[in-house]
């Protein structure tokens, strides 16, 4: 018999132990820059030169981050679980702290894209953080950053939901759940699935059932659902 299927749908929230800044608290980018000039199509196409440099300093800083003890511990339940990690997040520390199966709904800070062709993507480096307008692919195509700009579709919600339903353990980390279609994921688990939110302000989730809610940050969060997993077998 395979190990159960723990799928795991990550915010901001832990990736804000890190050091990266929410869009959405106090003191977070969006109080900084309107959130439609940087991360919609519309302010692509009005500014590009502007969206670049906004991506261009999220990848510097993400290099001074490190994974937390959150990333860590998802990594730790490889051993009893088949973890997939769905998360909004577009950097990459969960990749970093080894995490093997990540799919990431919002395109990826260390990547960039064909304008034309969407489907045509190249990795970035530490070597080559920045990109402008006139950033051209291998294949000389015109580049943007590898995001789902607001006014875009998600291309992989398809593939999340399919994960959903799949799923024997659900935990959602380090969201206000205010973001759409990813919130919408809880929607997918199957009837009887035990859910577990893990979050300091959880918004209310009342209407969902079997939801364990842990009112804590993501580190502290994954220790609390480490005992409660482990209680759980031994019942």
């Amino acid at each position: 018999m395979g190990k159960p299927k723990f799928l795991v749908s990550t915010g901001a929230g832990i990736s804000a132990e890190s050091g990266i800044s929410t869009f959405r608290d106090a003191g977070g980018l969006w109080e900084k820059y309107p959130v439609m000039q940087v991360c919609s199509a519309d302010g692509f196409r009005a500014d590009p030169e502007l969206v670049h440099r906004f991506y261009n300093e999220r990848r510097k800083q993400l290099q001074q981050a490190k994974p937390n003890a959150a990333h860590a511990a998802l990594v730790e339940l490889e051993k009893d679980y088949d973890v997939y990690v769905i998360t909004q997040n577009v950097d990459d520390l969960h990749e970093r702290a080894g995490s093997e199966k990540v799919l990431h709904l919002h395109g990826e800070l260390m990547k960039m894209r064909s304008v034309k062709n969407p489907d045509y993507v190249e990795p970035l480096d530490i070597e080559h953080l920045e990109t402008t307008p006139r950033t051209r692919g291998k294949n000389g195509d015109l580049m943007r950053p590898h995001i789902v700009f607001f006014q875009e579709p998600v291309p992989n919600m398809e593939a999340a939901a399919a994960l959903a339903a799949e799923a024997d353990i659900f935990v959602v980390i380090g969201t206000s759940l205010a973001v759409y279609p990813a919130a919408s994921l809880l929607y997918y688990v199957r009837p009887g699935v035990p859910i577990y939110y893990i979050d300091p302000k959880p918004a209310n989730v009342s209407g969902v059932p079997n939801v364990t809610v842990i009112r804590e940050t993501a580190s502290k969060g994954m220790e609390e659902l480490a005992k409660l997993l482990e209680k759980k077998k031994a019942d």
